[in-house]
């Protein structure tokens, strides 16, 4: 499936079940609007509901990755900025829960600003994030008076821990590529030039793995987020159990015995 090339998100989904999920208004540093969040939480949902769908992959056209809130937007609307910005958010909140409750990887590429609730909201709401070497990265929000949002207020501290979370929102430094590495916010950095092949290779990479066992595994961590080891060692006990029964595990063992590649079905 492959939607208009002018939407504000455009979405794609390769043979190989890699589906792309680009951010579409490189005029505005892929702001965020009303609009552009309902066209994220659309794809978003298409995904979850398409069964060729195994991994997600994250981008942004042009220059930036994400600078956050459509700045232009929000000026525009005055007095009625506050009805307008319930709404933004309540549609950021539902795009970067809809991320994190995928059944498949969600791999995240960025180049340029990841800025503001929006942009860092859906770094943090990414399984794996690959950042150009050019690569910055900024919350902003209480220095134009707001607050964090799109998760990031929670998952950011999860990410840096406390200390670091509590550093990077209020008092907003602009966090190179590498720092962003160092501290957990990123997974690895790379190149400018090679970005694209890279999170590209990484989605395939993942595609080509078995799927139940990988959705079962990004289930287990995210909801673990927050709980003690003791309340979810049952879960992990079953879900093992459970994968142990599919056609992908059995495969796999027998591929190891075999000394083979394994040829995985999804099942």
């Amino acid at each position: 499936m492959t939607t208009t090339v002018d939407a504000p998100v455009l979405r794609d989904v390769a043979p190989d079940g890699v589906a792309t999920i680009r951010l579409n208004r490189p005029e505005t540093s892929n702001g965020l609007n009303v609009e552009t969040l309902q066209a994220l939480h659309a794809a978003i949902l298409a995904c979850h509901a398409d069964p060729a769908v195994k991994v997600v992959l994250l981008t942004g056209a042009g220059k930036n990755f994400c600078a956050g809130g459509d700045v232009r937007t929000f000026a525009s609307k005055g007095e009625a900025l506050p009805d307008y910005l319930r709404e933004a958010t309540t549609w950021l909140q539902l795009a970067t829960a809809g991320l994190i409750q995928l059944r498949v990887p969600v791999v995240t590429a960025v180049q340029g600003f990841a800025a503001g609730g929006g942009g860092l909201g859906l770094v943090c709401a990414s399984d794996i994030v690959v950042a150009a070497d050019s690569a910055k990265f900024f919350s902003g929000a209480v220095r134009v008076g707001m607050a964090p949002d799109g998760g990031s207020s929670v998952t950011l501290a999860q990410l840096v821990g406390l200390r670091q979370a509590l550093r990077i929102l209020l008092t907003n430094p602009t966090l190179s590529a590498d720092e962003a590495a160092a501290i957990g916010l990123i997974t690895e950095v790379v190149p400018a030039e090679d970005l694209t092949a890279r999170a590209e290779s990484i989605a395939a990479d993942l595609a080509a793995m078995p799927t139940l066992a990988l959705s079962a595994t990004k289930r287990l961590v995210w909801s673990g987020v927050g709980a003690s080891i003791e309340e979810r060692l049952p879960e992990e006990s079953r879900t093992v159990s459970e994968l142990s029964g599919t056609a992908d595990a059995l495969e796999g063992l027998h591929a190891v015995i075999e000394r083979r590649p394994p040829r995985y079905t999804g099942r």
